[in-house]
């Protein structure tokens, strides 16, 4: 999914919490289509998997739909890999 010069200009009047989640979102539907793309999966496919509509598939792919915690799992148990991840921290040793 590419940007374009009105979705640029509008990302320049939202609020950087708006702006994250818009990019976060397009970030996630553009590494599904690498990893359908990659396994040579059309969205049809991807719907079939997933027991869901073309239709509804189509809205996660846009990257502006809110996909919520429980259908990025979905997503990622029916693609044997995570779709999202959070970087583990190296907590200091406390002393006693």
């Amino acid at each position: 999914m590419r940007t374009n010069k009105i979705m640029d200009e509008i990302r320049d009047t939202i609020s950087p919490e708006m702006k994250m989640q818009m990019e976060l979102s397009v970030a996630i539907a553009n590494y599904i289509y690498d990893i359908l793309d990659e396994r040579g999966m059309s969205q049809k496919d991807f719907a079939r998997l997933m027991g869901k509509s073309e239709n509804e598939v189509s809205r996660w792919l846009s990257g502006t739909h809110n996909l919520t915690m429980a259908t990025l799992c979905k997503i990622g148990a029916a693609l044997g890999q995570p779709i999202v991840s959070v970087p583990k921290r190296q907590r200091a040793v406390e002393r006693a």
